[in-house]
């Protein structure tokens, strides 16, 4: 008498013989990749602080994985023309995005269409840095050495302090100041730190909220005074300067990030294998100084770690924005 197959039994054989059938092809992925050139996304242009931040741990990875790691730009729309091409590319394992705060984050509540899904189109593969922001003024007659100071002294003067923004992140680092600090300050949109530095030092305007890069050179010669960085913690590229939130505005964290991702359905051979790689990259004191030096700072974050820190800064740059209303189209 012939065995009868039951479908769910059928499917289940069938489903195993698939899985045995694809390990050996696993395998020998797992130990064949890297075998051509890998392609990062940048969606910046050519120089901005991503794109040189990318070519620097390309070095590295070129070296480590034995094939060149091409930088692509392809740079608009905030991000968005090139994380857009990444989302369609072929999950092969062959291309990567370097994204941002912006481009998975935020972006998604800053435009009505972005061109992508942040949650559904990308795999996360590795953290690369965090990007600190800085509450600076140059004004002599502001008597605050603080964040504490510069509150009352807002709240003395409502909506009198003007204070430079000069990108989407410093927009949303005010929005959440004036929301958590209630503080009565008042944002001064700019087109670019350059101007907005400019303005600053130049006593047009009393406060700026820029990345440590842009502005410490400016606080080391004295023309800025850093009132607070916005990071969690203090950090090694600010010496002295306290963070907000350990000025008694508890739980204050927004800083601009770097990590890596792939388009989503990569290979979990070729995904680990990477995430692995560019955490060995991270832990050379060589590209820890050289992060430093352009303003990142290092943090490295297995892919599970870094879903779950995306899933949360998507919700927490979407509650901030949304509240604030902070639009770009």
């Amino acid at each position: 008498m012939k065995p009868v197959f039951r479908p769910q039994r059928r499917a289940m054989l069938m489903c195993s013989m698939a899985a045995a059938l694809a390990l050996p092809w696993l395998q020998a992925q797992a130990q064949t990749w890297p075998d051509k050139p890998i392609r990062v996304i940048v969606p910046y242009a050519a120089g901005q602080g991503a794109d040189v931040l990318m070519r620097l741990l390309g070095q590295e990875l070129s070296s480590s994985l034995g094939q060149p790691v091409i930088i692509e730009n392809k740079a608009g729309a905030g991000g968005n023309i090139g994380t857009a091409a990444a989302a369609k590319s072929a999950p092969d394992g062959y291309t990567f995005l370097l994204g941002t705060n912006a481009t998975n984050a935020a972006n998604e509540f800053l435009y009505s269409n972005p061109g992508y899904h942040a949650a559904t189109d990308f795999d996360s593969v590795a953290m690369i840095g965090l990007l600190p922001m800085v509450i600076s003024t140059s004004a002599v007659d502001l008597p605050v050495n603080g964040v504490a100071k510069l509150v009352a002294q807002a709240k003395a003067k409502p909506e009198s302090l003007n204070v430079g923004l000069p990108s989407t992140t410093a927009n949303v680092v005010f929005a959440q100041f004036v929301k958590m600090a209630d503080a009565p300050l008042f944002g001064v949109k700019y087109k670019s730190s350059g101007q907005a530095l400019t303005d600053t030092i130049g006593g047009q305007i009393p406060l700026v909220i820029d990345t440590v890069t842009a502005s410490r050179s400016h606080i080391a010669s004295g023309k800025l005074k850093a009132l607070g960085i916005t990071s969690r913690n203090a950090s090694e590229m600010l010496p002295g300067v306290q963070s907000v939130a350990d000025q008694g505005i508890t739980g204050f964290d927004v800083v601009a990030w770097d990590a890596l991702f792939a388009p989503k359905g990569i290979p979990a051979p070729a995904l680990q294998k990477m995430s692995e790689h560019i955490a060995k990259a991270l832990a050379l004191p060589e590209m820890r100084k050289r992060m430093m030096d352009i303003g990142v700072e290092p943090l490295s974050m297995n892919p599970a770690q870094l879903r779950d820190f995306v899933k949360n800064e998507r919700q927490k740059w979407g509650d901030v924005i949304t509240s604030a209303n902070i639009r770009i189209d």
